[in-house]
């Protein structure tokens, strides 16, 4: 199936599929690819590639080199062990290096995990790092009186909860990544919960749900603190909501990306698991629920995924790369398929209110319009395949912004279509899910203020 307005569009599920036949045919070596982070958690990859030194070389680089990114940037990590290729293991090290062409990918990830990023190489397969892997419970509490904060990048949403049912939520339009003062942040943050607190008696608890980085409830990187300098970051960022929550009230706090809380909120709803949530947005965010109903510990960075092998697709501005999730499921999307659909944006608008044009136009059924949501619905049934190769779905539940009004529903109906048309016994499997405009809209506050425990 061709994207309508980007029919140069290659999926990345389709190389990967073609590579995979073609390698069953011809001389080939196993190939194991081992990603370490946090407490020496490692995930693991395994793939049969063209023997080295047979003319295809170049060939098995390009693939690996993409999967690399997509193991890095779903599972997280600092440490790449290769084993089973010399030559794949010298690209790749090439790349992650200073000035090298994953520059931007090593110092996040040096970032995160505060460690120096490296990349090992294993002789033989054999000696290749073992799968270790852990997950654990987090929300679901909905008890007592609490504050769920959802903060995206155009605006702030915040949901005051009484026992599992909202008596309050407000949606607030804010510019934080243009910001370079962290008191612009904090102020907005903390006049959200104090809107919220003000509608309750009490408040017991705070849940964030925020796009970025978190570890022990601190922020280790958010774009929403883009232009804040790295001083600054350090000294009054990092333990933002941590400050915040004690200014409440002193009262427990828990921090999640934006897209667990998708999952999170997905797996509520569903009362299912093996949930992959795929937030819309400002950028795209994602979370996991696996088979026991945890969130996993995994990066979910799907932003920086790549999902279109095309050299020449958009290159995203933060981290340099072309092809990546950000610029095909996020309100970037609607924007780079607008100009392609004959639609002319007023370049003085914010990204936000460009798309409530695109919207707008959607509502009054203009297909120009519907044949923006239909290409990144193309995009997307072809992504959750992809995806599937690195996650055990069983749903996939579709929120955001972009899949707001009836742009969301055509979105949703050609993934599915594609999904059938193109991976028929995959699409047996996995249910794709968007809530109702209402919990599209807030159900990310909601389900944040079930993130923590009460004492």
């Amino acid at each position: 199936m061709i994207a309508k307005l980007e029919p140069e569009f290659i999926p990345m599920v389709k190389v990967v599929n073609d590579f995979k036949n073609a390698v069953k045919n011809a001389d080939s070596q196993e190939l194991i690819l081992c990603i370490e982070r946090n407490n020496r958690l490692t995930s693991v990859y395994k793939m049969d590639i063209f023997k080295d030194g047979t003319g295809h070389d170049e060939e098995n680089y390009r693939i690996v080199e993409r999967i690399i990114k997509t193991l890095l940037w779903a599972k997280g990590g600092y440490k790449v062990f290769i084993a089973g290729s010399e030559y794949i293991y010298k690209k790749i090290a090439d790349d992650y290096k200073a000035g090298g062409a994953r520059e931007f990918d090593l110092n996040f990830m040096s970032r995160v995990y505060e460690k120096d990023f490296e990349v090992v190489y294993v002789e033989n397969v054999k000696d290749a790092p073992c799968e270790n892997d852990v997950s654990s419970p987090v929300g679901r509490h909905l008890d007592g009186c609490r504050i769920g904060f959802d903060a995206g990048g155009s605006d702030r949403k915040v949901s005051a909860v009484i026992d599992g049912e909202t008596v309050y939520s407000e949606e607030v339009v804010w510019f934080p990544k243009l910001e370079s003062d962290p008191m612009y942040h904090y102020e907005g943050i903390l006049s959200a919960m104090k809107t919220a607190a003000s509608h309750m008696p009490r408040v017991d608890a705070i849940g964030v749900s925020s796009a970025g980085v978190y570890i022990d409830n601190k922020i280790m990187v958010a774009s929403l603190f883009l232009k804040v300098s790295d001083e600054d970051f350090e000294k009054h960022v990092k333990n933002m909501y941590i400050n915040v929550a004690k200014e409440i009230g002193n009262v427990p706090v828990e921090v999640a990306n934006d897209g667990d809380v998708t999952a999170l909120a997905g797996a509520m709803s569903l009362e299912d698991n093996n949930v992959l949530g795929v937030a819309m947005g400002t950028s795209e965010a994602a979370g996991y629920v696996d088979k026991d109903g945890n969130i996993t510990g995994w990066l979910n960075e799907l932003a920086f995924v790549p999902v279109d092998f095309n050299k020449n697709a958009m290159v995203d501005e933060w981290s340099g790369d072309y092809g990546c999730g950000v610029k095909y499921f996020s309100q970037d999307a609607v924007i780079k398929l607008a100009p392609r659909a004959g639609i002319e944006l007023d370049p003085s608008l914010s990204p936000a209110e460009k798309l409530k044009v695109v919207q707008g136009l959607m509502e009054k059924n203009d297909s120009r319009a519907a044949d923006i949501y239909e290409t990144i619905g193309t995009y997307f049934g072809y992504t959750i395949a992809y995806y599937s190769m690195f996650y055990d779905i069983k749903h996939v539940l579709i929120m955001g912004r972009v899949t707001s009004g009836k742009g969301g529903t055509i979105l949703l109906s050609t993934a599915n279509r594609v999904l059938q048309e193109e991976f028929p016994e995959l699409s047996k499997k996995i249910n794709l899910h968007i809530p109702d405009e209402k919990a599209r809209r807030v159900g990310q506050s909601v389900a944040a203020a079930s993130l923590p425990k009460v004492k």
